[in-house]
Protein backbone atom coordinates (compact mmCIF):
# COMPACT_ATOMS: atom_id res chain seq x y z
CA UNK A 1 0.00 0.00 0.00
CA UNK A 2 1.84 3.26 -1.19
CA UNK A 3 0.93 6.90 -0.09
CA UNK A 4 -0.34 9.44 -3.00
CA UNK A 5 2.72 9.49 -4.48
CA UNK A 6 2.97 11.99 -7.96
CA UNK A 7 3.51 15.03 -6.05
CA UNK A 8 5.06 18.47 -7.70
CA UNK A 9 5.38 21.99 -6.76
CA UNK A 10 6.08 24.82 -9.45
CA UNK A 11 6.12 28.59 -8.74
CA UNK A 12 5.00 30.98 -10.97
CA UNK A 13 5.60 35.03 -10.98
CA UNK A 14 2.71 37.03 -12.25
CA UNK A 15 1.79 40.38 -11.23
CA UNK A 16 1.42 39.52 -7.88
CA UNK A 17 1.60 43.01 -6.40
CA UNK A 18 -1.85 43.33 -7.86
CA UNK A 19 -4.53 42.10 -5.08
CA UNK A 20 -7.23 41.87 -8.12
CA UNK A 21 -5.18 39.94 -10.15
CA UNK A 22 -4.49 37.14 -7.66
CA UNK A 23 -8.41 36.59 -7.06
CA UNK A 24 -8.71 36.80 -10.93
CA UNK A 25 -5.51 34.00 -11.14
CA UNK A 26 -7.12 31.78 -8.76
CA UNK A 27 -10.60 31.24 -10.05
CA UNK A 28 -8.82 31.10 -13.70
CA UNK A 29 -6.71 28.03 -12.36
CA UNK A 30 -9.83 26.58 -10.93
CA UNK A 31 -11.93 27.10 -14.21
CA UNK A 32 -9.42 25.68 -16.47
CA UNK A 33 -8.65 22.90 -14.40
CA UNK A 34 -11.93 22.02 -14.25
CA UNK A 35 -12.26 22.09 -18.27
CA UNK A 36 -9.02 20.01 -18.29
CA UNK A 37 -10.55 17.42 -16.14
CA UNK A 38 -13.55 16.78 -18.96
CA UNK A 39 -10.15 15.28 -20.97
CA UNK A 40 -9.29 12.92 -17.58
CA UNK A 41 -12.56 11.51 -16.41
CA UNK A 42 -10.51 8.94 -14.36
CA UNK A 43 -9.09 11.67 -12.08
CA UNK A 44 -12.44 13.51 -11.26
CA UNK A 45 -14.16 10.07 -10.64
CA UNK A 46 -13.25 7.62 -7.46
CA UNK A 47 -11.89 4.37 -6.90
CA UNK A 48 -14.77 1.59 -6.92
CA UNK A 49 -14.13 -1.85 -4.90
CA UNK A 50 -15.75 -5.28 -4.85
CA UNK A 51 -15.50 -8.01 -2.47
CA UNK A 52 -15.40 -11.47 -2.77
CA UNK A 53 -16.98 -14.65 -0.94
CA UNK A 54 -13.32 -15.41 -0.40
CA UNK A 55 -11.85 -12.39 1.51
CA UNK A 56 -10.35 -10.79 -1.62
CA UNK A 57 -11.60 -7.30 -3.11
CA UNK A 58 -11.18 -5.95 -6.48
CA UNK A 59 -10.53 -2.54 -7.70
CA UNK A 60 -11.58 -0.60 -11.15
CA UNK A 61 -12.28 3.25 -11.54
CA UNK A 62 -15.29 4.71 -11.20
CA UNK A 63 -15.34 7.66 -13.75
CA UNK A 64 -18.49 9.45 -11.19
CA UNK A 65 -17.20 12.65 -11.73
CA UNK A 66 -17.32 13.08 -8.06
CA UNK A 67 -14.35 15.59 -8.33
CA UNK A 68 -11.36 16.69 -7.82
CA UNK A 69 -9.91 18.40 -4.79
CA UNK A 70 -8.90 22.36 -5.14
CA UNK A 71 -7.75 24.48 -2.10
CA UNK A 72 -6.20 28.34 -1.84
CA UNK A 73 -4.08 29.08 0.61
CA UNK A 74 -2.61 32.10 1.44
CA UNK A 75 0.88 32.19 3.63
CA UNK A 76 2.06 35.07 6.07
CA UNK A 77 6.02 35.53 5.94
CA UNK A 78 6.73 32.63 3.55
CA UNK A 79 8.61 33.66 0.55
CA UNK A 80 10.73 31.63 -2.12
CA UNK A 81 13.98 32.32 -0.42
CA UNK A 82 12.66 30.37 2.47
CA UNK A 83 12.33 27.20 0.64
CA UNK A 84 15.18 27.28 -1.61
CA UNK A 85 18.11 28.87 0.28
CA UNK A 86 18.32 26.36 3.40
CA UNK A 87 20.56 22.78 2.76
CA UNK A 88 17.71 20.80 3.37
CA UNK A 89 14.26 21.00 2.01
CA UNK A 90 12.24 22.73 4.34
CA UNK A 91 9.73 20.06 4.49
CA UNK A 92 7.48 21.71 7.33
CA UNK A 93 6.67 24.27 4.67
CA UNK A 94 6.48 22.59 1.74
CA UNK A 95 4.14 19.59 2.12
CA UNK A 96 1.56 22.41 3.63
CA UNK A 97 1.70 23.59 -0.06
CA UNK A 98 0.02 20.32 -0.91
CA UNK A 99 -2.91 18.85 -0.80
CA UNK A 100 -4.41 15.09 0.43
CA UNK A 101 -1.41 14.44 2.38
CA UNK A 102 -0.58 11.09 4.30
CA UNK A 103 -3.93 9.72 2.11
CA UNK A 104 -2.77 5.96 1.10
CA UNK A 105 -3.89 4.76 -2.57
CA UNK A 106 -6.31 2.26 -1.51
CA UNK A 107 -8.64 5.43 0.14
CA UNK A 108 -9.29 6.65 -3.45
CA UNK A 109 -12.52 4.55 -3.02
CA UNK A 110 -13.90 7.51 -1.08
CA UNK A 111 -11.38 10.43 -1.11
CA UNK A 112 -10.21 12.40 -4.23
CA UNK A 113 -8.00 11.04 -7.02
CA UNK A 114 -6.31 14.32 -7.74
CA UNK A 115 -5.78 17.14 -5.72
CA UNK A 116 -4.43 20.46 -6.17
CA UNK A 117 -3.40 23.55 -3.90
CA UNK A 118 -2.14 27.07 -4.82
CA UNK A 119 -0.48 28.60 -2.31
CA UNK A 120 -0.27 32.59 -2.33
CA UNK A 121 3.67 33.29 -1.19
CA UNK A 122 5.28 36.72 -0.43
CA UNK A 123 6.76 37.20 -3.91
CA UNK A 124 5.30 34.47 -5.88
CA UNK A 125 2.74 31.20 -6.69
CA UNK A 126 3.37 28.22 -5.71
CA UNK A 127 1.12 24.98 -7.29
CA UNK A 128 0.72 22.01 -5.44
CA UNK A 129 -0.37 18.55 -7.28
CA UNK A 130 -0.79 15.49 -5.56
CA UNK A 131 -2.47 12.11 -7.76
CA UNK A 132 -3.18 8.83 -7.12
CA UNK A 133 -0.81 6.37 -7.75
CA UNK A 134 -3.07 3.70 -9.00
CA UNK A 135 -4.08 5.98 -11.76
CA UNK A 136 -1.37 7.55 -13.22
CA UNK A 137 2.59 7.44 -13.23
CA UNK A 138 5.50 10.24 -13.09
CA UNK A 139 5.05 10.14 -17.48
CA UNK A 140 1.11 10.89 -17.34
CA UNK A 141 1.23 13.45 -14.47
CA UNK A 142 3.17 15.38 -16.50
CA UNK A 143 0.96 15.09 -19.46
CA UNK A 144 -2.05 16.65 -17.60
CA UNK A 145 -0.12 19.25 -16.22
CA UNK A 146 1.14 20.20 -19.86
CA UNK A 147 -2.50 19.63 -20.81
CA UNK A 148 -3.92 21.83 -17.83
CA UNK A 149 -1.50 24.94 -19.03
CA UNK A 150 -2.80 24.54 -22.12
CA UNK A 151 -6.17 25.25 -21.88
CA UNK A 152 -5.23 27.66 -19.13
CA UNK A 153 -3.36 29.92 -21.98
CA UNK A 154 -6.59 29.54 -23.92
CA UNK A 155 -7.00 26.72 -25.74
CA UNK A 156 -10.39 25.13 -26.81
CA UNK A 157 -8.62 21.17 -26.97
CA UNK A 158 -5.39 20.07 -25.59
CA UNK A 159 -2.91 18.54 -28.18
CA UNK A 160 -2.41 15.61 -26.73
CA UNK A 161 -5.72 13.31 -26.25
CA UNK A 162 -5.59 10.78 -23.71
CA UNK A 163 -5.84 6.94 -25.03
CA UNK A 164 -7.95 5.30 -22.06
CA UNK A 165 -8.06 1.71 -23.69
CA UNK A 166 -6.77 -0.71 -21.46
CA UNK A 167 -3.76 -3.30 -22.36
CA UNK A 168 -3.91 -6.54 -20.47
CA UNK A 169 -1.70 -9.63 -21.96
CA UNK A 170 -3.88 -12.72 -23.01
CA UNK A 171 -2.12 -14.09 -19.68
CA UNK A 172 -3.91 -12.56 -17.05
CA UNK A 173 -7.67 -12.96 -16.35
CA UNK A 174 -9.27 -10.08 -14.80
CA UNK A 175 -10.38 -9.25 -12.10
CA UNK A 176 -7.02 -8.93 -9.68
CA UNK A 177 -7.62 -10.28 -6.74
CA UNK A 178 -6.01 -8.90 -3.31
CA UNK A 179 -6.19 -10.25 0.14
CA UNK A 180 -7.84 -7.89 2.82
CA UNK A 181 -7.64 -6.50 5.38
CA UNK A 182 -5.55 -3.28 4.01
CA UNK A 183 -3.46 -1.91 6.84
CA UNK A 184 -2.22 1.34 6.95
CA UNK A 185 1.52 1.80 7.42
CA UNK A 186 3.67 4.40 8.38
CA UNK A 187 5.02 5.50 5.44
CA UNK A 188 6.84 8.95 7.02
CA UNK A 189 9.63 8.55 9.24
CA UNK A 190 11.74 11.88 9.75
CA UNK A 191 14.16 12.11 7.13
CA UNK A 192 15.83 14.79 5.26
CA UNK A 193 15.69 16.26 1.49
CA UNK A 194 18.87 17.68 -0.19
CA UNK A 195 18.53 18.68 -4.23
CA UNK A 196 21.99 18.28 -6.00
CA UNK A 197 22.07 19.96 -9.07
CA UNK A 198 24.62 18.93 -11.74
CA UNK A 199 25.02 21.41 -14.66
CA UNK A 200 24.68 20.07 -18.39
CA UNK A 201 28.46 20.53 -18.21
CA UNK A 202 29.07 18.45 -15.28
CA UNK A 203 27.14 15.64 -16.92
CA UNK A 204 29.07 15.25 -19.92
CA UNK A 205 32.17 14.99 -17.68
CA UNK A 206 30.59 12.38 -15.79
CA UNK A 207 29.41 10.30 -19.39
CA UNK A 208 32.60 10.81 -21.21
CA UNK A 209 34.22 9.50 -17.80
CA UNK A 210 32.21 6.37 -17.64
CA UNK A 211 32.62 5.80 -21.35
CA UNK A 212 36.16 5.75 -21.54
CA UNK A 213 36.51 3.75 -18.23
CA UNK A 214 34.41 1.24 -19.69
CA UNK A 215 35.46 1.36 -23.05
CA UNK A 216 32.19 1.87 -24.96
CA UNK A 217 30.16 5.01 -26.13
CA UNK A 218 26.63 3.25 -25.38
CA UNK A 219 26.37 4.72 -21.55
CA UNK A 220 23.90 7.60 -21.50
CA UNK A 221 24.17 10.78 -19.31
CA UNK A 222 21.90 10.14 -17.24
CA UNK A 223 23.11 6.40 -16.43
CA UNK A 224 26.19 8.07 -15.88
CA UNK A 225 24.83 10.33 -13.55
CA UNK A 226 23.26 7.70 -11.73
CA UNK A 227 25.97 5.85 -11.29
CA UNK A 228 28.02 8.75 -9.62
CA UNK A 229 25.18 9.52 -7.16
CA UNK A 230 24.46 5.27 -6.65
CA UNK A 231 28.57 5.47 -5.78
CA UNK A 232 28.65 8.38 -3.59
CA UNK A 233 25.53 6.19 -1.78
CA UNK A 234 27.28 2.99 -1.13
CA UNK A 235 30.41 4.70 0.20
CA UNK A 236 27.85 5.72 2.90
CA UNK A 237 26.32 2.11 3.33
CA UNK A 238 25.18 -1.09 1.32
CA UNK A 239 22.39 -0.69 -0.94
CA UNK A 240 20.67 -1.96 -3.45
CA UNK A 241 19.47 -0.10 -6.69
CA UNK A 242 16.10 0.26 -7.63
CA UNK A 243 15.24 1.89 -11.53
CA UNK A 244 11.90 2.91 -13.45
CA UNK A 245 11.99 1.54 -16.88
CA UNK A 246 9.20 2.89 -19.09
CA UNK A 247 6.60 0.25 -20.95
CA UNK A 248 4.93 2.52 -23.12
CA UNK A 249 7.55 2.43 -26.03
CA UNK A 250 8.40 -1.76 -25.33
CA UNK A 251 4.97 -3.07 -24.99
CA UNK A 252 4.82 -0.59 -27.77
CA UNK A 253 1.90 1.20 -25.91
CA UNK A 254 0.19 4.50 -27.47
CA UNK A 255 2.07 7.54 -26.51
CA UNK A 256 -0.66 8.93 -24.67
CA UNK A 257 -1.41 5.99 -22.79
CA UNK A 258 -3.23 7.19 -19.71
CA UNK A 259 -2.47 4.73 -16.38
CA UNK A 260 0.51 3.20 -15.23
CA UNK A 261 3.34 1.81 -17.64
CA UNK A 262 6.11 1.73 -15.69
CA UNK A 263 7.69 -0.94 -13.70
CA UNK A 264 11.81 -1.13 -11.22
CA UNK A 265 14.33 -3.03 -12.27
CA UNK A 266 16.95 -4.03 -10.30
CA UNK A 267 20.67 -4.03 -10.51
CA UNK A 268 21.92 -7.05 -9.43
CA UNK A 269 26.30 -6.88 -8.09
CA UNK A 270 27.79 -6.57 -5.35
CA UNK A 271 29.31 -3.61 -3.31
CA UNK A 272 32.72 -4.58 -3.60
CA UNK A 273 32.76 -4.58 -7.08
CA UNK A 274 31.13 -1.40 -7.47
CA UNK A 275 33.30 0.56 -5.66
CA UNK A 276 36.62 -1.64 -6.97
CA UNK A 277 35.82 -0.70 -9.99
CA UNK A 278 34.31 2.39 -10.33
CA UNK A 279 32.37 5.09 -12.35
CA UNK A 280 32.17 3.18 -16.01
CA UNK A 281 31.80 -0.28 -14.15
CA UNK A 282 28.74 1.28 -12.77
CA UNK A 283 27.40 2.85 -15.37
CA UNK A 284 27.78 0.13 -17.82
CA UNK A 285 26.29 -2.13 -15.19
CA UNK A 286 23.11 0.13 -15.28
CA UNK A 287 23.36 0.75 -18.82
CA UNK A 288 23.27 -3.37 -19.42
CA UNK A 289 20.17 -3.71 -17.14
CA UNK A 290 18.10 -0.89 -19.39
CA UNK A 291 18.76 -2.64 -22.37
CA UNK A 292 17.99 -5.81 -21.34
CA UNK A 293 14.31 -4.38 -20.31
CA UNK A 294 12.21 -5.84 -24.37
CA UNK A 295 8.68 -6.17 -24.62
CA UNK A 296 8.70 -9.71 -22.24
CA UNK A 297 9.98 -8.72 -19.21
CA UNK A 298 7.22 -6.23 -18.46
CA UNK A 299 4.73 -8.53 -19.58
CA UNK A 300 6.90 -11.25 -17.20
CA UNK A 301 6.70 -8.88 -14.07
CA UNK A 302 3.18 -8.49 -14.77
CA UNK A 303 2.07 -11.86 -14.74
CA UNK A 304 4.49 -12.73 -11.14
CA UNK A 305 2.73 -9.46 -9.60
CA UNK A 306 -0.45 -10.69 -10.67
CA UNK A 307 0.01 -14.20 -9.03
CA UNK A 308 1.63 -12.74 -6.08
CA UNK A 309 -0.97 -9.87 -6.10
CA UNK A 310 -0.75 -8.33 -2.69
CA UNK A 311 -0.25 -4.46 -1.52
CA UNK A 312 3.52 -3.61 -1.27
CA UNK A 313 5.04 -2.96 2.20
CA UNK A 314 6.15 0.10 3.10
CA UNK A 315 10.20 0.93 3.29
CA UNK A 316 11.44 2.70 6.09
CA UNK A 317 13.98 4.01 8.02
CA UNK A 318 17.44 2.83 7.63
CA UNK A 319 16.70 0.93 4.20
CA UNK A 320 18.93 -0.35 2.35
CA UNK A 321 17.41 0.28 -0.97
CA UNK A 322 18.05 3.23 -3.37
CA UNK A 323 15.08 3.71 -6.10
CA UNK A 324 14.91 6.25 -8.77
CA UNK A 325 11.99 8.13 -9.97
CA UNK A 326 10.52 10.88 -12.28
CA UNK A 327 12.70 11.69 -15.35
CA UNK A 328 14.72 14.76 -16.55
CA UNK A 329 12.60 13.77 -20.12
CA UNK A 330 9.16 15.05 -18.08
CA UNK A 331 8.44 18.49 -19.69
CA UNK A 332 8.69 20.62 -16.38
CA UNK A 333 9.43 24.08 -17.22
CA UNK A 334 6.99 24.26 -20.80
CA UNK A 335 4.10 24.10 -18.39
CA UNK A 336 2.92 28.31 -18.50
CA UNK A 337 -0.24 28.86 -17.55
CA UNK A 338 -0.15 31.93 -18.69
CA UNK A 339 2.33 34.55 -17.22
CA UNK A 340 5.51 32.89 -17.97
CA UNK A 341 7.61 29.25 -17.22
CA UNK A 342 7.83 28.27 -13.98
CA UNK A 343 10.89 29.09 -12.18
CA UNK A 344 11.94 26.25 -10.48
CA UNK A 345 10.06 22.35 -8.78
CA UNK A 346 9.83 21.12 -5.40
CA UNK A 347 8.78 17.30 -4.55
CA UNK A 348 5.99 17.03 -1.92
CA UNK A 349 6.19 13.84 0.79
CA UNK A 350 4.63 11.42 -1.03
CA UNK A 351 5.54 7.83 -1.09
CA UNK A 352 9.22 9.21 0.55
CA UNK A 353 11.79 6.80 1.98
CA UNK A 354 15.21 6.45 2.79
CA UNK A 355 16.97 6.43 -0.25
CA UNK A 356 14.21 7.41 -2.63
CA UNK A 357 16.21 9.89 -5.11
CA UNK A 358 14.37 11.76 -7.50
CA UNK A 359 15.47 13.40 -10.87
CA UNK A 360 14.27 16.47 -12.62
CA UNK A 361 15.32 18.70 -15.44
CA UNK A 362 16.85 21.59 -13.97
CA UNK A 363 15.51 25.29 -15.23
CA UNK A 364 16.62 26.66 -18.28
CA UNK A 365 17.75 23.11 -19.72
CA UNK A 366 20.60 23.58 -17.33
CA UNK A 367 21.26 20.25 -16.47
CA UNK A 368 19.79 17.91 -13.53
CA UNK A 369 18.31 18.30 -9.92
CA UNK A 370 19.04 15.46 -8.17
CA UNK A 371 16.76 14.93 -4.93
CA UNK A 372 17.51 13.01 -2.13
CA UNK A 373 15.96 11.68 0.67
CA UNK A 374 17.37 10.00 3.52
CA UNK A 375 18.91 10.02 7.18
CA UNK A 376 21.12 13.50 8.15
CA UNK A 377 23.61 10.64 8.34
CA UNK A 378 23.60 9.89 4.84
CA UNK A 379 23.16 13.71 3.33
CA UNK A 380 26.42 14.78 5.17
CA UNK A 381 28.21 11.71 3.82
CA UNK A 382 27.46 12.65 0.10
CA UNK A 383 28.12 16.34 1.27
CA UNK A 384 31.63 15.07 2.40
CA UNK A 385 32.12 13.12 -0.41
CA UNK A 386 34.88 15.33 -2.16
CA UNK A 387 34.67 13.04 -5.53
CA UNK A 388 30.66 13.10 -5.43
CA UNK A 389 30.58 17.13 -4.92
CA UNK A 390 33.09 17.60 -7.65
CA UNK A 391 29.95 17.19 -9.84
CA UNK A 392 27.77 19.22 -8.15
CA UNK A 393 27.25 23.30 -9.46
CA UNK A 394 26.67 25.36 -6.59
CA UNK A 395 24.21 28.92 -6.97
CA UNK A 396 21.32 27.13 -8.93
CA UNK A 397 18.16 25.89 -8.19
Amino acid sequence: MTENEIVRIVFRNPRISDEEFKKTLVDHLKTSLSRTLNFFPPLAGRLGATESDDGTSSFFVDCNNAGAEFTHAITSGVSVSDILDPIYVPENIVSSFFPMNKICNVEGVSKPLLGVQVTELEDEFFIGCSANHIIVDGYYFWHFLNSWSEISRGSETISKVPVFQRWIPESIKLPIRFPAPFERRNMFAPLLQRVFHFSKQNIAKLKSRANSEAGTEKISSLQSLLAHVWLSLLRGRQIYFYMPIGTRERIPLQNSYFGNAIYAAKFATTEDDILHHGLGYTAMKLHCVVAQQTMEQPIKTMEHWVANATMPPSVGRNSNVCMVSSSPKFDVYGNDFGWGKPSTERNGIGSKFDGRITVFAAANSDGINVAAYSTKETLEAMANDAEFMEAVTFGVN
